[in-house]
């Protein structure tokens, strides 16, 4: 179980930071970049080239401003890829747009603005359809959120 974490700068390096957060909470192994679709795009490739040898099977990426970072990693690889789109500019919603904007047959699963715990914990959901002791604390993840929400939130709050 190996995941991607791909941004393309330094700058996204706190909001991404969720990702790896999610991912280590499940002991998923990640391995975090930053590689400009626009700036290193040759490093990009690279990297995309040899991600199944090295046994990733998720792809997470973060992009602002033009945001097309997690499309391209789409169009040269089949693993999944899910968008993280990061408040650069116009609240964010630039960048959520051109992610989820696809062309037919490219898609990139998307997530809230700045939400890559989201990402994190797709990446979790989709290995675990193939793993199951992942599947397994998944569950109970689950569980345990449930419970915890119930006996905060049951005899009512005060406002």
């Amino acid at each position: 179980m190996k995941v991607a974490i791909i941004f393309g700068s330094k700058s996204d390096k706190e909001i991404m930071k969720g990702a790896a957060e999610a991912l280590k909470e499940f002991g998923v192994e990640y391995k975090a970049f930053i590689l400009s679709a626009h700036r290193v795009p040759e490093r990009l490739m690279e990297v995309l080239k040899h991600a199944e040898e090295e046994d990733f099977e998720c792809i997470i990426a973060g992009a602002g401003l033009a945001a097309h970072l997690p499309g391209v990693i789409a169009s040269h690889s089949i693993l999944p890829v899910i968008g993280v789109p990061i408040n650069a500019a116009v609240s964010g919603m630039d960048s959520l747009l051109s992610i989820v904007q696809m062309p037919k047959s490219i898609p990139v699963a998307t997530v809230g603005i700045n939400n890559s715990y989201n990402a994190g914990m797709l990446a979790i959901e989709i290995l675990a359809l193939k793993y199951p002791e992942l599947k397994k604390s998944l569950l109970e993840y689950r569980k345990n959120m449930k419970e915890k929400f119930i006996r905060e939130n049951n005899e009512g709050v005060e406002l």
